[in-house]
């Protein structure tokens, strides 16, 4: 059974960095993309997608996030990670680590539907 689990949260002020890791219970060399999704409170709960990586380590990013958040593979250690800089309170939200068991492109590399397994979340709070 796949498990993914995020860790790293936490509450920062504006204008902070953090790093979120999401580390897999087999080798993520099994997946193909792996991606971040956040649930904010202005969404409900919607899964909107950050950022994307793949096997070979190509990132795709959501527009609203680029050139703040940077995500990042490390297959010998089964661990993605999303490094996020300059945070604003928008950014305030539920972080969820995905794997997808199929391989994707463009946009539908941060769509729900893409991803077959996912974790239980990371809060992120950043305080203005």
């Amino acid at each position: 059974q796949v498990q993914l689990v995020e860790s790293g949260g936490g509450a920062v002020q504006s204008g902070g960095s953090l790093q979120l890791s999401c580390t897999a219970s087999i080798s993520t060399n099994t997946f193909y993309d792996m991606a971040w999704f956040r649930v904010s409170q202005p969404s409900g709960r919607r899964r909107d997608g950050v950022a994307a990586i793949d096997r070979n380590g190509r990132p795709f990013y959501a527009r609203s996030v680029k050139g703040r958040f940077t995500i990042s593979r490390d297959n010998a250690k089964n661990t993605m990670y999303l490094q996020i800089h300059n945070l604003r309170p928008e950014d305030t939200a539920i972080y969820y680590c995905a794997a997808a068991r199929a391989p994707y492109d463009g946009d539908y590399r941060l769509q729900t539907f893409s991803y077959a397994w996912w974790g239980q979340g990371t809060q992120v709070t950043v305080s203005s």
